[in-house]
């Protein structure tokens, strides 16, 4: 396979409050909201440049919610920041009943998602945040893999009409994704093209899903590799080209399994064409304290492990 350039290491919050701090130089209708963690969401920036357009709420996030809805309604581009399990979990009432049934122009936008949050442990590990927002009618739901990704992510939402939850994380990772071609949300990205069996990502899990694919060339095993930057609205129609073609699948994601990307995928293949699928996600557990690369290989979600689900899958493909 062509060898993946990585540009830098870099968080991808770090993405989002640059795009953020330059979508206010570009957008005089887009504001900030921020629950007491302006520095963790790297909102620094446009605080200091923009002060009449942000709003720093304290540790009250569904009031930031509120407000944040009837920022909507007088005409800007709201966007709110705190961590993943705040921006969900505790104010997923208001995000429902506030942003999601009137369809409001509001970006819910998360980081320290998932379990390489680390250190902080099991309470602020969300990883049922994908759910939660899938299920809601009228909302997108966006999983950015780098730097570089969040940045046009963050950019392509001011232009999205509705609500959207944009999810991203705390460590430095590998910057990597196409910076070449325009952000599209609801449209994922072939990074290598295979003829065995379909890998598709999300989140930092992306990365790993190349490693893997590595390893599985240096097996005789060809893999396509899919990012799923957007999770809803799903790209039915590239998941079912290339699913077609390998007759076989792995999901790979930052999140339990119930209600993630791997359902998603699930759903669409039951309805359109029933495929050997396994899953890489977190198991049905709680998170705990430790590095994000200790938790990663603890509950299964390194390179190793979706080159493991590749080869269940294909066999599962053989013996069908």
């Amino acid at each position: 396979m062509k060898p993946i350039e990585v540009r830098q290491k870099k968080d991808t919050r770090s993405g989002f409050g640059d795009a953020l701090a330059d979508l206010g130089k570009k957008n005089e209708k887009v504001v900030a909201l921020c629950a007491d963690l302006t520095g963790s969401l790297k909102m620094n920036t446009f605080a200091a440049n923009f002060p009449e357009r942000f709003f720093q709420t304290g540790i009250a996030e569904a009031n930031m919610i509120g407000m944040a809805s009837g920022l909507a309604i007088a005409g800007y581009i709201p966007y709110t920041g705190t961590f993943a399990n705040f921006s969900t979990g505790r104010v997923y009432d208001q995000i429902r009943q506030c942003v999601a049934y009137s369809n409001k122009n509001v970006k819910i936008c998360a980081s320290h998602a998932g379990i390489t949050l680390g250190e902080d442990g099991a309470t602020h590990q969300i990883m049922e945040d994908i759910a939660l927002m899938r299920a809601l009618p009228n909302m997108t739901v966006i999983n950015t893999c780098d730097y570089s990704q969040t940045y046009m992510a963050t950019q392509a939402i001011a232009e999205w009409d509705g609500p959207v939850y944009l999810r991203f994380g705390r460590p430095v990772v590998p910057d990597f994704s196409p910076i070449d071609t325009p952000f599209q949300i609801g449209k994922g990205i072939v990074f290598t093209e295979g003829t065995d069996v379909t890998i598709v990502a999300t989140g930092h899990l992306v990365w790993e899903a190349l490693e893997a694919s590595r390893i599985l060339e240096t097996k005789g095993i060809s893999a396509e590799i899919i990012n799923i930057h957007t999770i809803k609205p799903l790209d039915n129609e590239l998941l079912l080209k290339s699913i077609s073609k390998t007759r076989c699948v792995v999901s790979a994601e930052e999140h339990v399994q119930a209600g993630g990307l791997g359902e998603a995928i699930s759903a669409l293949l039951s309805q359109k064409l029933p495929t050997a699928q396994e899953y890489v996600a977190m198991p049905d557990v709680f998170g705990e304290s430790g590095t994000p690369e200790e938790l990663m290989v603890k509950y299964g979600l390194k390179a190793g492990n979706i080159v493991d689900a590749a080869i269940r899958a294909l066999n599962r493909k053989t013996n069908l």
